[in-house]
Order: structure tokens, then sequence, then C-alpha cells
């Protein structure tokens, strides 16, 4: 990458595997997990009336399906590229705990879920009909101050074992103490990753590497109006978040990674866009695989990259694996 907030873009034809070496060493990756973890539930069926109690559809349930979600489908991510993964959440003493936990088993996450009889475990019901998403119904409550409390402490065991931090924050409350995170990750020369949520970025301040979307900066910085707008505003923040990086996915138009100086921009890869929800969590993860495998944070951006043009043509949470990732038969 040129200095002078000049933009450098990949060669033109280099694969995954070629841009990055370091593909092998994601077994040996060691990435920390944390934030709100929920469940997702998907409920699919068939439309064939309008209810006449209301002018809504009917829709006669098919099937069922659960996955991991939030700060877990992040973990489960990183899991399915070969990485080894800890998780720290909390969840309620309730059946969708449960259902999570044993999720993240089977995704060999090695989860711990602080187990709060005060808090309902956040679930989000998707029903999908003619598909097509016809509604969303979401459970959460706040966790209690005593669970956080606990699991700030768990987060200074964990911390030794991992090589990346990696905070994901839905704005469910499970990140109340997140500064305090941030410090200690840093003091022990560990990188932190922030996938933000909300307006209040102060909260995020010493991060390594914080990756809002187009439209949470948006909301941050207002509008902009050319590509070096946009460089001023996204540097400014950084400089005032002392961040070490801000990088911006920008959905159809890529993603752009702002350092001190330079300025990285990759074109967006999807072939096909399926469902773009999710799409975060995998580029984070991706992120943070690579990092701790050993990959240059240049090379990590563009895996990250890759990653969300494969998992936007999935439906719903899903994962990306190393084949796909790095184009193995």
């Amino acid at each position: 990458m040129k200095a002078g907030g000049k933009t450098t873009r990949p060669r033109r034809g280099a694969s995954a595997s070629s841009l990055v070496p370091h593909a092998s060493l994601f077994r040996n990756a060691r990435v920390l997990v944390v934030g709100d973890a929920m469940l997702d539930r998907y409920w699919f069926g068939e439309v064939g009336r309008i209810s006449p109690e209301a002018p809504v559809p009917i829709v006669k349930i098919e099937r069922e399906e659960e996955r991991a979600g939030g700060a877990a489908n992040v973990a489960r991510n990183a899991a399915a590229l070969g990485a080894q993964v800890s998780l720290l959440s909390v969840v309620g003493t309730d059946e969708a705990g449960a259902r999570l936990a044993k999720l993240l088993r089977y995704e060999r996450v090695k989860a711990r879920l602080h187990r709060d009889r005060g808090v309902r475990t956040t679930v989000k019901l998707r029903v999908i009909g003619r598909q097509q998403q016809l509604v969303r119904v979401d459970f959460e409550t706040p966790p209690s101050h005593e669970a956080l409390a606990s699991k700030l402490r768990d987060f200074g065991e964990m911390l030794r074992e991992a090589d990346v931090v990696i905070l994901s924050d839905y704005g469910k409350g499970g990140l109340a103490h997140i500064a305090r995170m941030i410090s200690m990750a840093r003091r022990t020369g560990k990188p932190v990753l922030v996938d933000p949520k909300g307006e209040d970025f102060s909260r995020y301040r010493g991060a390594s590497l914080i990756t809002p979307n187009r439209g949470e900066l948006r909301q941050l910085t207002g509008p902009w109006k050319s590509e070096r707008e946009l460089n001023d505003l996204a540097q400014r923040l950084r400089r005032k978040l002392k961040a070490d990086a801000l990088l911006v996915t920008r959905s159809e138009e890529g993603m752009t990674l702002f350092r001190d100086g330079s300025r990285l921009h990759v074109p967006a890869q999807a072939r096909e866009v399926y469902d773009v929800s999710g799409a975060g969590d995998t580029v984070i993860a991706t992120l943070g695989v690579a990092l701790a495998g050993g990959a240059r944070l240049n090379e990590a951006v563009r895996l990250a990259n890759r990653a969300a043009g494969i998992v936007v043509g999935k439906f719903g949470t899903a994962v990306v694996t190393p084949e796909e990732l790095f184009g193995k038969k």
C-alpha cells in the first residue's frame, strides 16, 4: 500500500490462495469472540390464502431450522475456517439457551455461556414463505449486572489463550464492559476487532480495527459526495477513536480500509446476492482468523471481501469453508 492516501488495488487476476500464503495456518489460529450471542430460528412454509381475520397471509409451516446467530454466528464462521474458537456470552436458563449451546458444540466452538435466570435468550424468529421473509419476531432482555461482571472476569482468563479478540456488538447489552475489554486486550498486545452497533462509537476507542457498514458510518459522519470526502470523514473518525484502522463495508461497492496515511479499496466479488443477513459476521470472522493465522491486514481484508461475496449467495446466517474461500477441489 502506498502512502499519501492513494489507493492500492488487488493485482488483476490474483486468487485468494496467491494473495494469502497463510491458509494452512488457519488451524493454528486462536480466536476469542465476545458479544451478543443469539439463536436464529427459521419457519418455512407455503402461503395459500389471506386470513379472514386481518389482511395478512396465512403460512402453513412445513419445516423449521435453527442456527447460531449474532456473536455465535461470528464464532461458527471462524470455526468453519478451521480456527480454534472460544466464545464468551450471556444467555438465559431457557430452552433457547440450551439449543444454542448444543449448536455451538456441533460447530466445534468452545463456548462459555453465562446463564442468567433473569434473561431471556435472544431469539430472532423469521417466517419464510414464497422464498421471502414475511415477518421477523424478536425475543430479548438485557443481561444482569452480575452476569456481566462475571463475564468480565472470565474474559481476562480466556484472553491469555487467544491470538485475536473479536467483539461483536449487536446492541443487546452483552458488551457493557467493552471499553475495559479493549484496554485489557491491548495491554497484552492482542489485536482487537470490533463489529460496532449504534451511534456511540466512543465505546470502541483504542480498538485495533473497527468495521462499520456504510449505513452506520453515514449515521455518524453524515453523507459524502465523493471518495475524497469519504476518505476525509473516515480518517477523521479513525483518529478520533484512536483506532489503528477502519474498515467500511459498502455492500455492492465492496469494502474500503482506512489506515494512517493510506487507503485500500477492494471491489465487491458477489456474483449473486441472495441474503445479506450475517454477512458482517462472516467478514469480521474471516479478518480475525486470517490475522491470527499470520496474514497482513491488507491480505486479510481481501480474504474477507472474498468470503463476503460467497456468503451473500447463501440463505440466512451461513458460513464459508476453506474449500470455498481458496477454491480447493
